[in-house]
């Protein structure tokens, strides 16, 4: 059986040879870097996404809740039981609406295309805003503060405590210096926070200035608050992700439709 011989002049790998392979493994390693990064920078902005999707979601809830309990009241107490907000000493709500004289229910004592006043008696004691309920006065307010918006809540007392004063409920105020997790964007699309409705679902606009409340059962009734059925909450956001076509920011508006059934009794 003959040796098998083994060349000592075989050769190995040129210069140009191994550049090309360097060359080749530079070029597949930063194609995964970049896949990572996407992968990474995609999984961020959906985090994002459900992040302030979430906080909507949850301040929509929270609002829905509270302003479905307007001119809540267990007992008939009359007329006195709505508290006077024509003043902005002890309760800091800034709503210049006083106590009602008429014998309707009065729980909604503000309402515009971007904020809202309630009332509510959750403690059953016959006074609204009584010390230590704060929460049974509530306001919420659409702010503009530049290109910046956001949604504030105030709790407002109204016997001698100190108010909730407004603060900060959706969005951030930039001049605090704050990173924005949600964006709110209602006004920069034209679209209100609350819609209100009477009972035959024609949406209408109320009207601080009247006084009396007339019969929604025969005719059209008239802007009175106490003829709201139906209120509609609307929160326009903007979303990490961005559209295709525009390149913009995508944005989301998410609704709910409140019917504040006491204030129908």
């Amino acid at each position: 059986m003959k040796n098998k011989r083994f060349s000592m002049n075989q050769k190995g790998f040129s210069l140009i040879e191994m550049l090309i392979a360097i060359a080749v493994g530079l070029i597949i390693m930063g194609a995964v870097m970049l896949t990572t990064r996407a992968g990474m920078f995609s999984s961020v902005g959906i985090q994002a996404n459900v992040g302030a999707q979430q906080d909507v979601r949850l301040a929509v809830q929270i609002m829905s809740m509270e302003i479905a309990m307007a001119s809540y009241k267990q007992t008939k107490y009359g007329n006195n039981i709505w508290a006077d907000l024509s003043t902005t000493s002890g309760q800091n709500c800034s709503v210049l609406t006083s106590a009602p004289t008429d014998t309707f229910k009065r729980g909604i004592r503000e309402a515009t295309s971007n904020s809202i006043t309630i009332e509510a008696d959750l403690n059953n004691d016959g006074i609204i805003g009584s010390t230590g309920q704060q929460n049974e006065v509530i306001r919420y307010v659409l702010v503009t503060e530049g290109t910046n918006q956001y949604i504030t809540r105030c709790t407002c007392c109204t016997s001698g405590s100190t108010g909730g004063g407004g603060f900060e409920f959706l969005g951030d105020k930039l001049s605090q210096g704050s990173a924005r997790a949600v964006k709110v964007k209602n006004a920069d699309l034209g679209i209100p926070l609350f819609r209100y409705y009477y009972a035959n679902g024609q949406e209408f606009t109320p009207d601080i200035n009247l006084t009396t409340c007339n019969s929604q059962k025969s005719g059209t009734p008239n802007a009175h608050f106490c003829n709201i059925s139906r209120i509609d909450i609307n929160i326009a956001v903007e979303t990490a992700d961005k559209d295709p076509l525009t390149g913009k920011n995508k944005i989301v508006v998410m609704s709910t439709s409140v019917v504040p059934r006491n204030h129908q009794l």
